[in-house]
């Protein structure tokens, strides 16, 4: 799953590399467009080094949410942009990025299926882990009690 994400992203990557919303400027586009692009690109960044701490530790909660809310970060931004292709670059591309979108998202509900099959088996291993505590301090309480009583006799 997770090497599928990183080469659709890197396949994304290497069509968003094409645009080029500072010359949709010029043709009076908005600068906001420039700041989603540089966003965009951020983003990809981000969720392609958090899909390699993922990948080298795929047990790690903290790592599969930080992929999960990243690529949702990167796709919030992302159908602005695809807008502004489409508007003042070249609708081919726009297509294009539409099209990786939605084959992502597969990607995405994979992933998404994945955090909440790592959260209920974290809270499972954690309600075993709880348990086995709670059994050692009762045995410890046991033993204290134990050595008292016969500290006394």
């Amino acid at each position: 799953m997770l090497e599928a994400l990183t080469l659709q992203m890197q396949h994304f990557k290497s069509v968003i590399e094409r645009v080029k919303p500072e010359g949709w400027v010029a043709n009076g586009a908005p600068q906001t467009y420039v700041a989603q692009w540089q966003s965009v690109q951020t983003e990809m960044n981000y969720l392609l080094g958090s899909i390699d701490a993922l990948s080298k530790q795929p047990e790690r909660l903290p790592l599969a949410l930080d992929s999960y809310f990243r690529m949702q970060a990167m796709e919030s931004t992302f159908s602005s942009v695809i807008e502004g292709i489409r508007k003042y670059q070249n609708p081919a591309i726009a297509d294009l990025l539409q099209a990786v979108a939605n084959e992502n998202g597969t990607n995405r509900d994979r992933l998404r299926q994945y955090v909440q099959d790592l959260a209920v088996q974290k809270e499972q291993e954690f309600q075993v882990a709880d348990k086995e505590a709670q059994r050692c301090r009762g045995d410890m309480m046991r033993q204290s009690t134990g050595s008292a009583r016969e500290r006394r006799k």
